[in-house]
């Protein structure tokens, strides 16, 4: 379910549900089929994958009622749904609140710290490990030329014509 035009649904007061194993084509439409059957479904909410868009392999599903929430999780927890077998909890944490949290970037971060760390030795040796891997790509691709530039001459047809005028 995209909430991108709407934004999502008011959910306080919810209680939510965790349901794993799922496959990656399951939707938020079949995950509301088989769990409205234990009571009035709020919310469903499919985790992607930030960079493929695919599922994440879980789901969060919000009751409006704890009781049917319950009823959920004692009739679905082992339940079969696409040919996998699911497995329900009670959802630990809720969605996170604040807008920076959902923004933070692992990378970027990880990125500053490594460069506090380095010291200048070891940018020495990165420096100078670069360097002759440079000095040895050039070395290769002069050989491999020169190589080349032989075999061509072996099997020039110029070649031929002068072997045969010899013989």
């Amino acid at each position: 379910m995209s909430y991108s035009a709407r934004g999502p649904p008011k959910i306080e007061g919810m209680i939510s549900l965790k349901v794993d194993n799922l496959t990656y084509r399951t939707t938020p439409e079949d995950l509301r089929r088989v769990f409205e059957r234990c009571g009035s479904v709020g919310d469903i909410y499919i985790p992607r994958d930030r960079h493929t868009r695919e599922s994440r392999g879980f789901a969060f599903v919000r009751f409006y009622e704890k009781r049917d929430a319950e009823e959920a999780l004692q009739e679905m927890d082992g339940r079969v749904l696409d040919g996998r077998e699911l497995r329900v909890q009670m959802a630990r944490y809720g969605r996170p609140t604040s807008p920076q949290r959902r923004r933070y970037d692992r990378r970027r971060r990880s990125r500053s710290r490594d460069r506090r760390r380095r010291s200048p030795s070891y940018e020495r040796r990165r420096r100078d490990r670069s360097r002759s891997r440079d000095n040895k790509r050039r070395s290769d691709s002069n050989s491999r030329s020169r190589s080349a530039s032989k075999s061509s001459r072996e099997h020039s047809p110029v070649r031929r014509n002068r072997s045969q005028s010899r013989e």
